[in-house]
């Protein structure tokens, strides 16, 4: 039954005796807040700054909502999210699309603005073959202990109800509502995409819980909000550690396909702040710009995660076994590959022995490596030596990560 389920679920990884120019694929972050739910700036101006950086899709994500129908607040409750001196987010709007674009409204005797929905912003900003906007939501459950399990759907058209439930452990949250989820995308006959997010955040999910979880297929292996305890601490393994501690789990005991990373922003303040945009994103080989095209994409395993290094070709051989890159270089820049997986032979009375072994440490752009016989897959994660310009952690330097490869033999 396990093997049955593993071949339902899993992406097709079609990294395979194939070289792919990423070159042209699409740019683009999953995970965004607006005014719509704790965010403090309005959907066009998000959408705008993305499009106006070079992303070719952008999703604004907010908590168990999409941005249709009526949304208004008030002036007040908008400025007092501002947090930044200078000009605040109405008069920064208004300097960017005009004074008459805004929507005033007063209600029962308070003056506000009725916030713009995805498809007003969609006739303002969205270019075919050249920007879209992509729906999401981000749905926000919470279960025992009152813990965040949060998990983004992409390419939906209505919001999938929240799971509040204190009885439920937060692995039971988590399947239930990845459930609600795949039940959702049997109806719409669309493909949809779910992303758990930030598992570190306020400890709520734990390597265990990523991997038993037989329905979750992608997590965010990269979320730039400064608060998720992206790298662990003494006690607790970071995000890259629990990306191979639930793939190890799921790989040699449970027969489940591996979790794919994807690197986000989770932004919410604009005006200055330390939850800010441009941290990290996805670069997907989609057929075309669209919803449909880029969820394919990612659930075939086309697309790698980054906070800043960018890739010029990835190619997997599956005769020779061997995973090579090539990076896009950078005067100046060095770039270092660690190739990383697990040997069949870990030791799994010791949760991190053998686990995530880093099996070579390649530096240059052009880093090749063979898949060990006894490995139960290969990943890699470049780290360049440059800084990155908009830092989450301490030291941090821009990074990428490639998919899982090899283990479908």
């Amino acid at each position: 039954m396990r093997l049955i389920l593993s071949l339902l679920l899993a992406p097709c990884l079609i990294l395979q005796a194939e070289e792919f120019d990423t070159r042209n694929w699409f740019k683009g972050n999953t995970h965004t807040h607006s005014l719509w739910s704790d965010g403090n700036d309005f959907p066009e101006m998000i959408f705008d700054w993305y499009g106006s950086r070079g992303y070719d899709f952008i999703a604004i994500s907010d908590h168990n909502v999409l941005q249709n129908g009526d949304m208004w607040m008030d002036i007040e409750s908008i400025k007092k999210r501002q947090r930044a001196i200078g000009r605040d987010a109405i008069s920064k709007c208004e300097a960017r699309f005009g004074s008459d674009w805004i929507q005033w409204e007063t209600r029962d005797g308070i003056k506000g603005i009725r916030l713009k929905t995805l498809e007003q912003c969609r006739d303002a900003l969205e270019k075919p073959g050249q920007f879209y906007l992509l729906p999401a939501e981000e749905i926000s459950n919470t279960s025992l202990g009152n813990l965040p399990v949060h998990i983004n759907v992409l390419n939906i058209s209505e919001p999938i109800a929240a799971i509040k439930d204190p009885n439920l452990s937060a692995s039971e949250v988590m399947r239930s509502s990845l459930q609600k989820v795949k039940a959702y995308a049997e109806s719409s006959n669309s493909p949809i995409l779910a992303h758990l997010n930030h598992p570190n955040f306020r400890w709520s999910l734990t390597a265990d819980d990523l991997a038993t979880v037989a329905e979750g297929a992608f997590f965010e292996i990269y979320n730039g909000h400064p608060g998720i305890n992206h790298l662990g601490d003494e006690k607790r393994p970071g995000d890259e550690s629990i990306w191979d501690i639930a793939n190890t789990i799921r790989l040699a005991e449970l027969d489940y396909p591996p979790l794919l990373g994807v690197a986000t922003d989770d932004s919410h303040t604009y005006h200055g702040g330390d939850v800010s945009p441009g941290r990290g994103w996805v670069v997907v080989g989609a057929t075309s710009l669209d919803g449909d095209s880029i969820v394919t994409a990612m659930k075939d395993g086309r697309f790698y995660a980054s906070s800043g290094v960018e890739l010029d070709s990835i190619h997997f051989d599956e005769s020779k076994q061997t995973l090579s890159l090539q990076i896009k270089p950078i005067e100046g820049v060095e770039f270092t590959t660690e190739f990383i997986g697990t040997r069949t032979d870990y030791d799994a009375s010791k949760e991190v022995t053998g686990i995530g072994e880093i099996f070579e440490s390649v530096v240059g752009s052009n880093p090749s490596f063979k898949l060990p016989d006894d490995a139960l897959y290969l990943r890699a994660t470049v780290t360049s030596t440059r800084k990155h310009p908009n830092a989450s952690f301490p030291e941090q330097k821009e990074q990428a990560w490639i998919q899982p490869v090899g283990w479908q033999n």
